[in-house]
């Protein structure tokens, strides 16, 4: 016998060994107001077929989790893929990237014809009725070889690329009613599970929709974002200049001594982008009197950096930038919002002094001289240290913070006279054709990697303070992303394979008894499908340096 304890009980009981978490859930009495899903063993997330042979910690999952998100996304793509398979002979689906609470797929239906209305509808009847059979999802654990022949039968090439240069000697792959499939990590039980879910039309190829994450028995309501689409789209055609569409391109190109290139061309598409903008910036001070630009975007997206090289295109131009960060006009410590918890809510709004960050630029815009404070971030006060700034002939105000864009920041100011720019990290390459990248990973690891360098936070506290970024991102940055002059994409294309030699020791420092093991967990996990990449030829200049350090621009 063994002994389980159950997280979401607090309690023992004892089962046979080899006892599957399925078996056991019944078990445990707890209020379940969704379907279990998934559960973290030992702090790290399993499917419910896992089967436990020595004693154990249990939480078992819905979807209002993370991990049960994932679990039931990953799932419902192999669905959605095998139901194309199903019926179109030859047919193939990539799963681009997360848009609009769902993810934006393409389909290819093998016979060169486009992807019609009635294929859609006739894909959404054909997934019901395998949701309707409750079909098994079964795990297979073999050596590499044996999955990358498999997958080299059904002409899945990019699965082979990441197999083979995974460096892996066993992997898992999973079948659905005889189909092959590779997914990353851990599936639902059975189709049966998969009950909310939509697909939809969407830019010339499918939106397959997701549950609400609180309300798990409605979908997630749509938003269209068609400047986030455009600005994937851009970078995807940057991929196809180089010729990478999905990790094993880029695993390949850094394994034959294309690493160096790669960095190159990316940092020089980003820079194209920025003198792009800033030419922009420059027509509309010309032609339509622009004199303040707002910089916005998540944690993480590198804000700081790219209003610094965003200025010195703007000299170029002609014009003479000076700016300010929101964050020097918090309000004092003790006067910041507090969460429900009673601990601090530096995200909110009402953290910055709104009317008097607003009263200084309407005296910068009025030609008046103005000393701007500094928040010193040590003793939560903010000061005023002689800083002072006049704009005159040629001078743009550039302002930059997670709430440059909230349109109460600068109410008093027309519209006419800004120029928004929001800044986000949107990574076009997926492991595989099926395994999208989440889209914040890589602002997460990058977040990790400084916090740790800069000793400010441990891994484990910067994971633990990661949902509260989030929520706080949902909240009051995303909002306003459509509303933004233009977009811009900070993702660096090895970025994952730089941030590899960097993060995996940080990573390694999270304890396996605690519960941000689990992401840790997954993160090295998700890490290793990278071939590492050294940060030596990494310009000073890069994005890549304010997280990893020795930037040039500092």
């Amino acid at each position: 016998m063994l002994k389980i304890y159950c997280k979401n009980t607090g309690t023992y009981k004892e089962f046979q060994e080899g006892t599957s978490l399925l078996e056991m859930l019944p078990h445990f009495d707890f209020e379940k107001p969704y379907p279990v899903i998934a559960a973290k063993v030992n702090n790290v997330s399993q499917g419910l077929k896992y089967r436990a042979f020595n004693n154990r910690d249990v939480e078992f999952l819905d979807y209002r989790t993370y991990s049960g998100r994932n679990v039931y996304s990953r799932s419902l793509c192999f669905l959605l893929c095998k139901a194309v398979q199903d019926l179109f002979p030859g047919g193939h689906v990539v799963m681009r990237r997360p848009i609009s609470k769902g993810f934006f797929c393409v389909v290819d239906k093998g016979d060169g014809t486009p992807l019609k209305p009635e294929d859609i509808d006739a894909v959404r009847d054909r997934m019901t009725f395998l949701v309707e059979q409750d079909i098994q999802f079964r795990r297979h654990d073999v050596q590499v070889q044996e999955a990358v022949d498999i997958f080299s039968a059904l002409g899945q090439t990019d699965k082979v690329k990441l197999l083979r240069s995974c460096g892996d000697v066993y992997v898992k792959y999973y079948s659905l009613d005889g189909t092959p499939d590779y997914y990353c990590d851990v599936l639902v039980p059975s189709t049966g599970y998969l009950r909310i879910w939509s697909v939809s039309p969407y830019n010339g190829g499918l939106l397959l929709r997701l549950p609400d994450r609180h309300h798990p028995e409605n979908l997630a309501p749509f938003y269209e974002q068609p400047k986030t689409f455009g600005i994937f789209s851009e970078t995807l055609s940057w991929n196809r200049i180089m010729g990478l569409d999905n990790v094993g391109d880029v695993n390949l190109a850094c394994q034959t001594g294309k690493a160096s290139d790669l960095i190159q061309i990316a940092e020089a598409l980003q820079e194209k982008k920025i003198v792009q903008i800033a030419e922009e910036i420059d027509r509309r001070y010309r032609e339509d009197s622009v004199r303040i630009v707002l910089i916005t975007g998540p944690t993480s997206s590198g804000k700081s950096t790219f209003c610094r090289r965003l200025s010195i295109q703007l000299m170029a131009c002609g014009l003479h930038p000076i700016s300010f960060s929101t964050d020097d006009y918090f309000v004092n410590r003790l006067d910041t919002p507090r969460l429900p918890d009673g601990s601090f809510d530096f995200d909110n709004f009402e953290t910055v002094d709104h009317e008097y960050l607003q009263s200084d630029v309407l005296r910068l815009v009025a030609g008046e001289e103005v000393e701007v404070p500094e928040y010193n971030f040590v003793t939560g006060l903010r000061e005023l240290k002689g800083k002072r700034l006049r704009m005159e002939e040629g001078s743009i105000l550039l302002i930059e913070g997670i709430h440059a864009l909230n349109p109460g920041l600068l109410y008093k100011i027309p519209d006419a006279g800004k120029f928004r720019i929001f800044i986000n990290t949107i990574m076009s390459i997926s492991l595989d054709d099926h395994n999208c990248i989440p889209t914040s990973d890589n602002r997460l690891l990058r977040r990790i990697v400084r916090d740790f360098n800069k000793g400010a936070f441990t891994a484990r506290e910067t994971i633990a303070n990661w949902p509260n970024v989030r929520r706080a991102e949902v909240k009051w940055i995303y909002p306003f992303q459509e509303a933004a002059d233009v977009l811009f994409n900070s993702a660096y294309l090895i970025e994952f394979a730089v941030l590899r030699s960097h993060a995996e020791s940080i990573l390694a420092t999270v304890p396996k008894n605690c519960p941000e093991y689990s992401e840790a967990n997954r993160l090295l996990n998700f890490l290793h499908y990278f071939v590492p990449v050294s940060d030596k030829q990494i310009p000073r200049t890069s994005f890549m340096r304010s997280f990893i350090g020795q930037s040039g621009l500092d």
